[in-house]
């Protein structure tokens, strides 16, 4: 079975809000109703590295000008395909706000304010983590449906 290999980013501005994407307008989608940072699939040929600044562009308009890579994720599910996911953190682009996403809807939202959304259950470890500032961490991340029912972070289970 091939593993999807995908980036999401987390945007911060200046006043300590991440741009967030409701995803909200896909049928099918396995993220229906969650609040995510933008990204998406790797393209046959390319890194992880191009793909976050091509999926950040077509997803918002920006271009990031200050960006991070801080973790590797990886998904394994009941009911969908085994995901790799390389998570990136910005603080820097230039550009205008698309005011329509074809993925959902795009905010501003506080850090504090974000956990009170609807967010899979591992979203809410890996942004914490995140906050802190962590070195660069790798998570893997087992769910049963929506349940998180394991999580390991870097080699040590932290939810069995």
């Amino acid at each position: 079975m091939k593993i999807k290999e995908t980036t999401l980013c987390y945007i911060e501005n200046d006043k300590g809000e991440y741009l967030m994407l409701h995803r909200n307008k896909k049928k099918n989608d396995e993220n229906e109703d969650k609040w995510i940072g933008v990204g998406g699939k790797l393209e046959e040929g390319e890194t992880a590295e191009d793909c976050v600044l091509r999926e950040v562009s077509e997803e918002t308009g920006l271009h990031l000008t200050d960006y991070r890579y801080r973790a590797l994720i990886d998904f394994t599910s009941d009911l969908w395909p085994r995901e790799l996911m390389h998570v990136y953190t910005a603080t820097g682009y230039e550009g205008t706000l698309k005011a329509d996403c074809n993925e959902g809807e795009l905010a501003w939202i506080q850090k504090p304010e974000l956990r009170k959304k609807k967010l899979w259950e591992g979203d809410k470890l890996f942004l914490a983590l995140l906050d802190a500032n962590a070195d660069f961490f790798r998570l893997e991340l087992s769910y049963e449906g929506e349940r998180l029912v394991k999580a390991v972070l870097n080699d040590a289970e932290v939810i069995a």
